[in-house]
């Protein structure tokens, strides 16, 4: 049988171009987050499949790679059903298993903890460009801080970073999920069916209101109760005036100080931000795992025209593992949507060594290579990098692909090179 070149489907090969942003990225992160006060973490990428399926991740519980047992614990002549073959899975996204980390980790931590997670994680989705099954996520949470900075942070140290990379005029969405249940309440949606309402809502930006309206008649709820839900969205004209008339309109059925906090969160936004973006207040965003119970925020970039990070507060997940409310806010960037970004761009790295080619004639007397090899190592101590290699026939094709791997000067060595 004949071995297949081609990576599974969802899965590809990294060719050193896009190593080289890839590594770029990562680092600038890692640097820019650092700053924040964000500590690099790291969880196994295989999860107990009890913490994968204990219906906090939404759809995503659909997507697990589960992994069978092994050895002498897999009967399958005796299996009746999947809970006695599997007992494990690969992660499907980092906030699950940063919480179980924290759970068993909390005495070693300090309060409030900043953890920052840069790691591959799989789904088995249906691939599209920029969607893979398997791809790296990069997480930054805050536990233990139950204050509308924890937001702020998170925010800012986000869109801090895609200002370096060189992204602007981007909106950030902001809404709360508190303010999501008041008014489905509000309108007299059962509470029980909120999830339906919330899943349709999240197609606003596709189908407009009429869409909306149309969806949610057809999985059979009143008119009367429609009819007032998609009322409220049009009175919202703006955020502030928007978030003052929820305000008021469901005082009785919303939480004290949530407006207050998302207009906090906007403000201090504002003022702390080193790039130019947008933040607006969006009812209609909805994000769709059912463990967000707070504040919840995504980015949208008008040439990707999709999110390419979002987040929210979580205050309820770690407890499921500690027994203990332990409050929790975390973002999460679109890392291969922001490099499918750059790679379109063309973008280069910016240098901060020299990258340098010495190219060796064939022939050399071997005295002359070791002259060489001493030159190089002397450049690389002093920062260059150095690659040496033997010199083609096709010299400037030769040159053309060394130059799009960002080699930017080049030196020939011949066979009388050190005779003159």
């Amino acid at each position: 049988m004949a071995l297949t070149k081609k990576p599974v489907n969802g899965m590809k090969d990294i060719l050193p171009r896009e190593m080289q942003i890839r590594d770029y990225v990562m680092s600038l992160m890692k640097e820019t987050y650092g700053r924040y006060g964000f500590s690099l973490v790291e969880t196994p990428c295989v999860e107990h499949i009890e913490n994968l399926l204990s219906k906090q991740g939404g759809e995503n519980e659909k997507l697990i790679f589960k992994i069978l047992k092994r050895g002498e614990k897999l009967k399958l002549d005796e299996a009746e059903k999947e809970a006695d073959l599997v007992d494990m899975g690969l992660r499907y996204d980092l906030t699950l298993p940063l919480s179980r980390y924290y759970a068993n980790n909390v005495n070693n931590l300090v309060m409030p903890f900043k953890a920052l997670q840069m790691g591959a994680v799989w789904r088995a989705d249906r691939p599209q460009k920029g969607r893979f099954r398997q791809f790296v996520q990069c997480d930054i949470d805050i536990l233990g801080d139950a204050t509308y900075l924890a937001e702020v942070e998170l925010i800012s140290a986000t869109t801090t970073l895609l200002g370096k990379l060189d992204f602007k005029d981007f909106k950030v969405r902001i809404n709360d999920r508190r303010i999501l249940k008041a008014m489905a309440t509000f309108s007299g949606f059962p509470e029980d069916k909120f999830d339906i309402v919330f899943i349709i809502l999240d197609k606003m930006d596709k189908i407009g209101l009429d869409g909306v309206a149309k969806e949610l008649e057809e999985s059979g709820f009143e008119k009367k109760s429609i009819d007032i839900y998609l009322g409220l969205f049009e009175k919202i004209v703006s955020d502030r005036e928007g978030l003052r008339y929820l305000k008021d309109i469901l005082k009785d059925v919303l939480e004290e100080n949530v407006v207050e906090n998302l207009e906090n969160i906007m403000c201090c936004v504002e003022e702390a931000k080193s790039t130019t973006f947008e933040i607006i207040f969006d009812p209609t965003l909805v994000r769709g795992m059912s463990y967000y119970t707070g504040t919840i925020f995504e980015i949208e970039m008008e040439e990707l025209k999709s999110s390419v990070a979002g987040g929210g507060r979580y205050d309820e997940m770690i407890g499921k593992f500690t027994g203990n409310s332990i409050c929790a806010c975390g973002f999460s960037i679109g890392f291969e949507r922001i490099v499918t970004i750059l790679l379109d761009r063309n973008f280069e790295i910016p240098l901060k060594n020299t990258k340098k080619v010495f190219l060796l004639e064939k022939g050399m007397i071997q005295a002359d290579i070791y002259k060489v090899m001493k030159m190089a190592t002397e450049e690389r101590n002093e920062g260059t990098q150095v690659l040496v290699v033997q010199m083609n026939k096709n010299k400037k094709f030769q040159k053309e692909q060394l130059t799009k791997e960002g080699y930017t000067e080049f030196q020939e060595f011949y066979k009388d090179t050190f005779q003159k």
